[in-house]
């Protein structure tokens, strides 16, 4: 086989100024146009040795050329090969992923009411299919913030700022259930467990529209990992032990009696009233046998407090714990310790308790307020 510059020197001049390198173009050019002259007077005026072995431009040009083009397609061949065994590992890294959580997902649509399809699509795209740091060293699949009543292990990490606190679980089924927690006891997502079993599209929609994400394509994309994995199959022939939020709050405001001429309503089995327009604290108390000051202290207000049409008024100690339904309750915008204190029927001082709270402080936006 002839040395690359005599593979170079035999090909006629216009395929060796398209392959000769830029920086000996000119050089090149002059060497060849002289070469390819002389090799053509010898092709034609030649002795028989020369005719029957020398250059012959038509089968010599396809030869060579196809020589070189092959030569150089190892290289693209090569960089085609690494670029389809990435991907192919890449999408069996997001299948791994999807087969190792699948059944923990189902698991807690079971328990919680949240579609598995929705389960697996948040931790795909929170966590990167696993491989972000926060899922490797935290165990934590759906970026879940510290707020000031997390006493669990934390690490942090730059995101909306810098250093930020992440919950850090000890299982992976400890964050899992975390963020199905957090979607059922959020009263912003509480119409999402009212729709139809299979309505992924509609939770996407619906997690969007109430804040979960503010990336502008947060719906698309949980839709696209949902149809791209076909996680939908996931959501089928599942039976949700528990009923919708919303309708546990109808069951317990169902019971009610008519006393006196006013309704009695009953919240974690405590009764109470709704204040009329010209309702006084004197005259509710009076109804139902109490001091001012019994009133008072049952609702947790005080002697400067204002009765205002539409207040509920507990006409009994509320409870030390919140009904086994809702164990938890996250925190909506503006909501004080006595708000869910009332809205549960849970003294407000075991709130504070079981909270670790001191009884100045209300808590933030978004925090998790356990109610047992």
């Amino acid at each position: 086989m002839a040395s690359q510059r005599n593979v170079y020197q035999r090909l006629p001049n216009p395929f060796f100024l398209f392959l000769t390198p830029s920086g000996k173009a000119s050089a090149a050019r002059k060497r060849e146009k002289n070469a390819c002259l002389h090799r053509q007077k010898q092709f034609a005026g030649g002795d028989e040795q020369t005719r029957n072995f020398g250059f012959r431009p038509g089968f010599d040009t396809f030869v060579l050329a196809l020589f070189y083009v092959l030569k150089k397609m190892k290289k693209v061949v090569a960089f085609l090969f690494v670029c389809i065994s990435v991907c192919g590992l890449a999408q069996n890294t997001k299948e791994a992923y999807i087969a190792k959580f699948k059944n923990l997902a189902v698991d807690q649509m079971k328990a919680m009411g949240v579609p598995a399809s929705i389960i697996l699509a948040q931790a795909c795209l929170e966590s990167n299919y696993g491989r972000s740091k926060l899922a490797t060293l935290g165990k934590n699949h759906f970026g879940v913030k510290c707020h000031k009543n997390w006493t669990g292990e934390k690490i942090y990490f730059d995101d909306d700022a810098e250093n930020e606190c992440f919950r850090k679980y000890k299982t992976d089924e400890d964050s899992f259930n975390d963020h199905s927690v957090f979607l059922r006891y959020n009263r912003r997502y509480a119409s999402l467990f009212d729709l139809s079993q299979g309505d992924y599209k509609g939770w996407a929609q619906g997690l969007k529209k109430a804040g979960y994400a503010t990336n502008p394509r947060y719906t698309e994309q949980l839709i696209m990992v949902i149809e791209n994995h076909k996680l939908y199959l996931y959501d089928k022939n599942v039976k949700i032990e528990l009923v919708s939020p919303i309708q546990l709050e109808r069951i317990e405001l169902e019971n009610f009696v008519i006393q006196l001429g006013r309704t009695i309503y009953t919240r974690n089995e405590i009764g109470y009233v709704i204040a009329a327009k010209d309702d006084t604290f004197e005259e509710i108390a009076s109804e139902f046998k109490l001091t001012k000051g019994q009133l008072l202290k049952y609702n947790d207000l005080n002697k400067k407090s204002q009765l205002v049409p539409g207040m509920e008024l507990y006409i009994k100690p509320k409870k030390a714990s919140s009904s086994p339904n809702f164990p938890i309750h996250i925190v909506q915008h503006g909501e004080t310790m006595r708000d869910i204190s009332q809205k549960y029927a849970v003294k407000l001082s075991k709130l504070y308790d079981y909270n670790k709270m001191d009884e100045d402080k209300e808590p933030d936006e978004g925090q998790e307020i356990f109610m047992r």
